[in-house]
């Protein structure tokens, strides 16, 4: 009997530990440029998707402890442009007597690539790292990194 209720507590931590891993990792990101010529510019996306029950801080939460949403950019032999951030939502929440600003669903950060006319390369990378912290509408999750590389063709 003693193991039997041992075994269910510890598939009750794990079920926990497995749904709490979930929502953390929920959120994905992807991206794309747009067609570069050798002395133009084009414009890049950085998406990201917040499953439903989900919410992550905006890059203006309006709270001191809420950590914002930041999209850092690089590239190697181009010019990447500031990231031009959405407008969040406000919302109340049961952990905070204030409303805070928030991404639901799908966010989609927009940026400009520019390509110098004596570029060497046949494709351009961009390296872009997405710092959010995902919430319920009970808890915030520490904040966590997650990084893509985009790459278009130079023409």
């Amino acid at each position: 009997m003693k193991k039997l209720f041992f075994s269910a507590i510890l598939s009750l931590g794990f079920v926990f530990l497995a749904g709490s891993f979930f929502e953390i990792n929920a959120q994905t990101i992807s991206g794309s440029i747009g067609a570069v010529k050798r002395g133009g510019a084009a414009k890049g996306t950085i998406v990201m998707n917040i499953p439903g029950g989900l919410h992550v801080n905006s890059s203006r939460p309006s709270s001191e402890f809420a950590i914002p949403t930041v999209v850092n950019l690089s590239a190697a032999g181009v010019k990447v442009g500031s990231v031009m951030y959405p407008r969040g939502k406000n919302r109340k929440f049961e952990f905070s007597d204030d409303t805070l600003n928030v991404y639901e669903n799908r966010v989609v950060f927009n940026f400009n690539v520019a390509v110098p006319a004596n570029y060497k390369g046949n494709t351009v990378k961009v390296r872009a790292v997405v710092r959010y912290q995902a919430c319920t509408d009970q808890v915030c999750y520490p904040p966590k990194n997650k990084e893509i590389t985009l790459t278009a063709k130079v023409s």
